[in-house]
């Protein structure tokens, strides 16, 4: 029976160090439950607080710390099977368990990132206070990004490998890399002075008298720039592309300009002085109009069939279709204003003037 045994490779149940190793497994799996209810707990408790890292701190420890356990646990069962069978621990299994290890905390600080960025985007939506969310994103991809690298690099120099080596092999290859792949590593760096300046972040409504990009921002990522035009079409710019070329962020406006010529007839010259006056004063005491802002009605010139007067004022309101409706009203006024003074508003006229000839004129006398 044992020569049967053998013979199939079933001697292992009678293994002196079975037990020991199946009691490894056994208390691995006990730790990681109560290590499950324990977090749990916790982050029950720590989500009635208002602080935003603990409770990201508490999610993120989840699942690495299960990897690092049942990394430790293997680790140890296979030194007591080496142990019994008199033989050495082989030379990988330590620096593995090393490399298995930064590579959990390296995922630890990764998720914790990612719980942090949410978080505070999410504290932001309920408590209404204003966040950067292109900032805010931008600095997660950044941290995770170098958490990516920091990682590798520690983990191959565990592993035997020179940093220093692989660092002069990658300036060599970046070099080689950066030739080759120029305009993408200028939209990665214009994308990157994008997030640190903040010319415009995601929703607001960008232009360029440079070229003809006018929409919303919609999407800001490492290469490009996604703004929907207001015929409702993608615009994909090349983050470069902002280095380059004049940006205006009209949603940053305080105020919204009026500036309209008005003309009247000339027959209404002496009225002149009176409608400007008038109008003036009705944009002083407009509830829409900013009157601490630059507030100009004028008499401007003698036009070749009106006389004109200027208006030069600003709205409270950036809202556009708000805007539209005071500029209306203002402009109804103005032409309540002009009628209530007996004038018109002109229009383009021409005079003939026929001068009667002189063998006419005197046989007429």
């Amino acid at each position: 029976m044992n020569d049967l045994v053998q013979q199939f490779g079933l001697d292992f149940p009678a293994a002196s160090w079975l037990p020991q190793v199946l009691t490894v497994i056994a208390g691995v799996i006990v730790i990681n439950v109560g290590a499950h209810y324990l977090l749990r707990h916790i982050e029950k408790l720590v989500g009635r607080t208002a602080a935003i890292w603990d409770d990201a701190l508490v999610k993120a420890a989840r699942k690495p710390l299960t990897l690092i356990l049942w990394v430790l646990g293997a680790v140890y069962a296979s030194r007591i099977v080496h142990q019994h069978s008199g033989t050495p621990v082989p030379d990988f299994v330590n620096p593995t368990r090393d490399a298995l290890i930064i590579a959990a905390l390296a995922w630890f600080l990764w998720r914790l990132i990612g719980y942090a960025a949410r978080s505070i985007l999410m504290r932001s939506t309920e408590t209404s206070k204003p966040v950067d969310r292109t900032t805010v994103e931008a600095m997660s991809r950044l941290g995770r990004i170098i958490v990516a690298v920091l990682a590798v690099l520690v983990i191959l120099q565990n592993l035997g490998f020179s940093i220093s080596g692989v660092l002069a092999f990658g300036g060599i290859g970046g070099i080689a890399v950066g030739f080759a792949a120029k305009d993408m590593l200028a939209n990665f760096f214009g994308g990157l002075t994008i997030y640190m300046d903040r010319p415009f972040v995601v929703g607001e409504w960008i232009r360029s008298p440079d070229k003809e990009i006018e929409g919303t921002v919609e999407y800001i990522g490492w290469r490009h720039t996604r703004v929907r035009a207001f015929n409702k079409n993608p615009i994909y710019v090349p983050n470069a592309l902002f280095t380059t070329i004049v940006v205006e962020n009209p949603t940053r406006m305080t105020n919204r300009r009026i500036k309209e010529t008005i003309g009247i007839r000339y027959a209404d010259l002496d009225k002149m002085a009176a409608i400007v006056a008038d109008v003036k004063a009705m944009l002083q005491a407009h509830p829409e109009i900013d009157a601490d802002a630059t507030l100009i009605v004028n008499f401007n010139q003698f036009a070749v069939s009106s006389l004109d007067f200027f208006i030069y004022t600003f709205t409270k309101t950036v809202e556009w279709m708000h805007y539209h409706e005071v500029k209306q009203d203002v402009l109804l006024k103005i032409a309540a204003i002009i009628q209530a003074h007996g004038a018109e508003l002109a229009f383009p006229t021409r005079t003939l003037h026929i001068e009667a000839d002189s063998s006419e004129a005197q046989a007429a006398g």
